[in-house]
């Protein structure tokens, strides 16, 4: 036997099976080959896939590094981000802010209108200082995106390309001035409700009942107003004044007794220092408290009368004569038409006022001076106007006798404490210099807030209505001016401004708002 069959049969083993079948079977050498090629094969493809891995890894950190350094040192606001339903990608947030501003400008209106019913009121933006705080929105916008980790910012960022993140700026505005609107066009609802309230008629406490009506819900209403402001697509619809039902406070008896009730003083003064004391009638029920319960509790009624006793001192202040008042601090007059009723209403009115004194830190209310202008009182059915409308109402014009003491309170530079403008520009005084009043809701007060007492005398006569306030100037009294404008006109209203201007020898001390008043147009 040569050596290639000896090989040959080194490589091939004849097996049999039981039915003597031969099967040729490798060798284990070759098993051993064929087990290592297999093995060189995985471990190089382990090596291609490690490689491609290894390669798609360091893309992809590769992709991240940029990716972050890209949003690090970017320094606008990332993709998909709206303020106010505006895009501001792309943009600083000074460059936001300013597109912004630039839309709300262009779409907010001068006025919003707000309606009770037929009844209607229109408040300025202006001067309720309506503003977005757009600032904050666009600092907002800017931060999107970088307010987490890297990872974070990183999916935020990515996340947003494919959506959309919207951020609506907050209304910012002057709740006081509006609070004060809103406190107005609640006393002027034709539904309003009325306080109880009295007055001294001669010798008679005159009780007013009060009457359930409507009241402005300050809070909702304020809501309501910022809502319909943020929705821009809405603002020029009126909004609807949302108020509530309340009641008038019950009639306290006592409680009135307790305020009317004194002792007659004698009025006197002295010369050093130089100090007036007034003299003050003595009041007191003619009747038992328990009658005057008994006289308001028996019947329904609009009007109590409840006798009074009053005790005249026996030195009056009017006695004292013009040497306690020895010097004119402020005269202003009025016009107005001798032909109607409005002579009688005025007055009146007037008279209740006359000779008036009030002491150091008084406050004089026109309300409670005048009292209820009724039939009885004396009061005729002269023009005013209600709901927008000129009708007849008892005691219509005496608001006119209320202007022209507020313009000569403001001369005399005294402190004014409550004051409302009307709905329309009256005939006889300009925008800002006028003052309205309603017996129960709207009144005109002031304080004495000098050093001195002053007398208010009062004349209505041949077409002119008159104030003066006398009193004892001071060192540091000013000359006083008023300066009233009007800032703005729309379709439906007219908005002014008055400023109280004090003066010293010719040069301006100060310079004060008096007040900002909307008014409708004719």
């Amino acid at each position: 036997m040569n050596v290639k069959e000896k090989e040959k049969k080194k490589e091939i083993v004849i097996e049999k099976t039981p039915k003597d079948q031969l099967i040729i079977a490798p060798s284990k050498d070759i098993i051993e080959t064929q087990k290592s090629n297999a093995k060189k094969i995985r471990i190089k493809k382990f090596f291609i896939i490690k490689s491609i891995l290894i390669t798609l890894f360091s893309v992809l950190l590769l992709c991240f590094i940029f990716f972050t350094v890209y949003n690090t040192f970017n320094t606008n606001i990332i993709s998909g981000v709206h303020i106010k339903g505006i895009d501001v990608s792309h943009m600083s947030a000074s460059d936001a802010k300013y597109k912004i501003d630039s839309y709300l400008d262009e779409h907010l209106p001068k006025e919003i209108k707000l309606v009770h019913g037929d009844y209607e009121a229109t408040i300025s933006l202006e001067q309720i200082n309506i503003n977005f705080d757009t600032k904050s929105a666009a600092n907002t916008a800017y931060n999107v995106g970088r307010q987490g980790n890297i990872f974070e910012n990183n999916m935020y960022i990515l996340s947003n390309m494919f959506g959309e993140v919207n951020i609506e700026p907050s209304v910012k505005l002057d709740r006081n001035q509006l609070t004060k609107n809103l406190e107005e066009i609640s006393a002027n609802l034709p539904d309003k409700v009325t306080e109880s309230s009295y007055f001294i008629e001669d010798s008679n406490l005159i009780v007013t009942s009060g009457k359930d009506g409507n009241v402005v819900d300050i809070d909702a209403t304020i809501n309501a107003i910022k809502t319909a402001i943020s929705n821009l697509s809405t603002i020029d619809q009126p909004i609807e004044i949302i108020v509530k039902t309340q009641s008038p406070k019950e009639i306290n008896i006592e409680k009135i007794h307790e305020e009317i009730y004194k002792e007659p003083v004698d009025a006197y003064y002295t010369q050093d220092p130089f100090t007036v004391y007034p003299s003050e009638n003595g009041v007191d029920f003619k009747i038992s408290t328990e009658e005057a319960k008994a006289l308001i509790n028996s019947k329904s009624e609009d009007e109590y009368t409840i006798p009074l006793k009053i005790t005249i001192p026996n030195v009056t202040t009017n006695m004292i004569g013009t040497e306690a008042f020895p010097d004119l601090l402020a005269n202003y007059s009025t016009k107005y038409s001798t032909n109607n009723n409005r002579t009688t209403n005025l007055i009146l009115a007037a008279n209740k006022i006359n000779g008036t004194v009030l002491m150091p830190g008084e406050t004089f209310s026109y309300n409670k001076t005048v009292g209820a202008r009724t039939i009885a009182a004396g009061y005729r059915e002269a023009p005013i106007y209600v709901s927008g409308k000129v009708v007849d109402g008892v005691g219509g014009g005496i608001c006119q006798i209320a202007t022209t003491l507020y313009n000569a309170v403001v001369y005399a530079n005294l402190e004014i404490v409550q004051r409302s403008n009307h709905q329309f520009i009256p005939s006889y005084a300009p925008a800002s210099r006028d003052a309205t009043v309603v017996y129960g809701a709207i009144d005109f007060q002031f304080k004495n807030n000098r050093e001195y007492p002053i007398k208010i005398v009062s004349s209505v006569s041949g077409g002119i209505a008159n104030f003066k306030i006398f009193g004892l100037k001071q060192e540091n009294d000013c000359e006083v001016e008023i300066s009233a404008y009007q800032t703005g006109k729309t379709a439906t209203a007219i908005y002014s401004e008055a400023y109280k201007i004090l003066k010293k020898d010719g040069k301006v001390v100060s310079r004060e708002l008096l007040s900002k008043d909307a008014y409708k147009r004719h």
